[in-house]
């Protein structure tokens, strides 16, 4: 099955859940900019990013796995059975 990596920068304690759009990160490539209003601990911040990017694609939460970011601001995301998301490719 393909699947697609994206960096997704990541703003928690915001005041709504929001996908903001593509910027360019400090290496070149492209960052998903996004903000949720869980707080960041024990994980909560990373569960409703997941939820909010499944909604916002219409994709299954099953399909994303968070490969590395845990605690930081900057995640890399994994998004299982598709190759591409508006037109910015990341394919493994």
């Amino acid at each position: 099955m393909c699947s697609t990596i994206i960096q997704v920068k990541l703003s928690p304690n915001s005041a709504k859940n929001a996908v903001l759009g593509w910027e360019d990160g400090a290496d070149g490539g492209k960052v998903l900019k996004c903000c949720v209003t869980a707080a960041p601990e024990k994980g909560k911040a990373n569960k409703a990013l997941i939820s909010l990017l499944a909604t916002h694609y219409g994709i299954p939460k099953g399909r994303f796995s968070l490969l590395r970011g845990g605690k930081l601001r900057i995640k890399v995301i994994e998004i299982q059975g598709i190759e591409c998301i508006s037109n910015i490719v990341f394919k493994r």
